[in-house]
């Protein structure tokens, strides 16, 4: 942290008082990632905040014009290394939308349940860090103790830990091993039988609500002027949720058990509730989808391509509930193997500009509480 001042000139050319700029990161804990937070502050409390992004900043965007269709998705599921296979998914179904084809319902379903299972493996993350940052170490070993049942089921049907590439246009790579389905359920149960954790260790606990209740809160009109989508606009009132109110995959199907969890109060304790109670619902609709797979009878799970794949041109937008919030994915084609261009829209982009309405009139201390509450990925951010 850098503090440096700034003087306030009065009447008279008189100095009036002086405030203070505190740079916070790009390397800092509080942060969680290279992000920058350049803060104005009068004594004790933050006049101004700016997040000055870029420091990861890779390219993604200009690097699909580069590489086929095949090959984008590797790019793709990288920008958010807690959602790959969410990230894979926009981008096929922006290609699979372009190309007017249809998926096997075996690959819908699949996709659909390894989409909540890495909803589930995202929002863990945020439940064990955000209690970290505030002074809490213990749920942080929880959490991973649950990612881990999580992503060995995963890890079996694609070989990746983090970056699965399992999504092809047309479909999944391959299909499911034998006995995996019983594997997927019985880790399900495993991780629903001890997620009583966060609700009575962290909810429970009267510190880290005395943190977090009041703290930062969110009006809808700041997530409608920004763009503030997923679980924290949710935490603010706004009942959107693509996934009920413009279903893709399998969501049409699963309307009975799918569950939109909002909250009115817009603050800090707000935005952990809908996380952990939407993380409740995930595990619910992975059960639903291995129920459904359960009954559908054999059959293919990709398409079968051609060796050079070629969009028609033309242009399509396709957008996915990710767990962070909306992503969306803009695919102009000119009729080439390669995509003319691919513009990200990615939720962690969006939802952290809103830090400039929400630090200014709070203090110091609170900010890492703030920061904390956006559930932030700073890749997606800077893609």
């Amino acid at each position: 942290m850098t503090p440096t001042t700034e003087t306030t000139v009065g009447i008279g050319g008189a100095a009036e008082s002086t405030d203070m700029v505190l740079n916070i990161g790009p390397q800092h804990p509080s942060t969680h990632g290279v992000l920058r937070l350049r803060l104005v502050l009068d004594g004790e409390r933050i006049v101004r905040a700016e997040p000055v992004i870029g420091y990861m900043h890779r390219g993604a965007e200009k690097l699909f014009e580069a590489r086929d269709y095949r090959q984008i998705i590797v790019l793709a599921n990288r920008h958010d290394w807690l959602s790959a296979f969410s990230n894979e998914l926009g981008v096929v179904l922006a290609v699979e939308r372009m190309l007017g084809m249809e998926v096997p319902e075996r690959a819908v379903w699949t996709r659909t349940l390894l989409a909540e299972l890495n909803r589930v493996l995202n929002h863990l993350m945020f439940l064990g860090s955000y209690p970290l940052e505030l002074g809490g170490i213990t749920p942080v070993f929880y959490a991973f103790r649950e990612r881990e049942v999580l992503q060995n089921v995963m890890e079996e049907i694609s070989g990746g830990r983090m970056h699965y590439m399992f999504n092809r246009v047309g479909g999944l790579k391959e299909d499911l091993p034998a006995g995996w389905t019983a594997r997927a359920r019985a880790a399900v149960a495993d991780v629903r039988s001890r997620m009583d954790v966060f609700d009575d260790l962290v909810l429970g606990n009267e510190i880290f609500r005395g943190r977090t209740r009041g703290v930062g809160a969110m009006t809808p009109e700041t997530v409608h002027a920004y763009g503030v989508s997923g679980p924290i606009a949710r935490a603010s009132g706004v009942d959107f949720d693509l996934r009920r109110d413009e279903p893709y995959l399998a969501y049409g199907d699963l309307q009975d058990t799918l569950k939109v969890v909002t909250r009115s109060e817009g603050d800090c304790l707000a935005r952990f509730e809908v996380l952990l109670e939407q993380t409740h619902n995930a595990l619910d609709l992975a059960d639903a989808c291995l129920d459904r797979l359960a009954v559908l009878l054999p059959g293919p799970i990709n398409q079968r391509l051609p060796k050079v794949l070629k969009a028609p041109e033309g242009h399509t937008y396709a957008w996915t509930e990710n767990p962070l919030g909306i992503n969306g994915y803009y695919l102009v084609s000119k009729g080439e193997k390669t995509p003319y261009r691919l513009k990200l829209r990615s939720a962690s982009y969006n939802n952290i500009q809103a830090l400039t309405e929400l630090l200014p009139g709070t203090l110091v201390a609170d900010m890492v509480a703030i920061l904390g509450s956006m559930f932030f990925v700073v890749g997606d951010i800077d893609k």
